[in-house]
């Protein structure tokens, strides 16, 4: 299996995450329904250590501390204003939020039972010494895992933006997920996950159903420049983001009371240290 190419300086500046508030409007409560999924997958023992790499806003963190009885969990990012917003939101007993680049994690080797990230590992400029690092902090014999997005497959919300963006704005189709981000898929996570000396791997789908009150709910998320799509559709005219937003009212699957079911996947591996 080839190995995932790197997140380039110029992909990762096509995703801007900077607001908790706007990460709560754009994601949250779909990564809450995975992070269930996630958690229940693994069964990791009670009074387990975790650490959570790319925490965000403090979903999965918040998840673990109240499903999985861990004796500490701790939550790191990148991002000033998301650990900020974790930690007036989402502090809890046994959980803390650090500052810390997935790349250079500042805990010795072995500081941990489990090691995870959701919804992260792709927007990591360099996934492949992120896995390292993951390694290198679980204690041998522990557990590293993730999910992240399945792209180009069975993620329609997403899927029915970017083919409605690119029917208007060729140019869109470099900002797509789907194309950019070859690790998520069953092949790239595999591929990276046994790179970094990662045994016993496993994947499996999250499949979870996206439901919008109605076509409002689902569009004005997009106008908060928060995440891909977002991202893309900030830098576009009126003109052009009138032009997807018509075409996607009028092809998106809409019930009789206005609402619309959208099917959404993610791929989560398994590993040990």
């Amino acid at each position: 299996m080839s190995a995932p190419q790197p997140v380039s300086a110029l992909s990762a500046g096509k995703d801007k995450w900077s607001s908790g508030d706007a990460y709560e409007l754009w994601m949250a409560r779909w990564s809450r329904l995975l992070a269930s999924q996630f958690l229940d997958w693994l069964a990791v023992p009670p009074t387990s250590s975790w650490l959570d790499v790319c925490c965000g806003t403090g979903l999965v963190t918040s998840a673990i501390a109240e499903r999985c009885r861990p004796s500490r969990v701790v939550g790191v990012d990148r991002t000033p204003p998301l650990i900020e917003f974790a930690r007036r939101h989402r502090s809890a007993p046994r959980v803390s939020y650090e500052l810390a680049d997935a790349m250079a994690l500042p805990f010795a080797e072995h500081s941990f039972d489990i090691c995870v990230s959701g919804l992260g590992l792709n927007f990591i400029a360099d996934p492949a010494r992120a896995l390292e690092e993951f390694r290198r902090v679980t204690r041998p014999g522990g557990v590293v895992a993730a999910y992240v997005w399945e792209y180009s497959g069975q993620i329609r919300f997403l899927r029915e933006f970017w083919d409605a963006a690119i029917a208007v704005d060729p140019e869109a189709a470099a900002h797509d997920q789907g194309r950019r981000f070859p690790i998520c898929t069953s092949q790239g996570l595999e591929s990276a996950f046994d790179q970094a000396g990662l045994e016993d791997l496993a994947v499996r789908p999250l499949d979870i159903t996206t439901r919008f009150e109605s076509f409002d709910d689902y569009w004005q998320p997009f106008l908060h420049g928060q995440g891909s799509g977002p991202t893309y559709l900030a830098a576009r005219d009126d003109a052009v983001r009138t032009a997807i937003r018509d075409r996607l009212r009028s092809s998106l699957p809409a019930a009789p009371d206005g609402s619309i079911t959208l099917a959404a996947r993610a791929l989560a591996i398994r590993s040990t240290r």
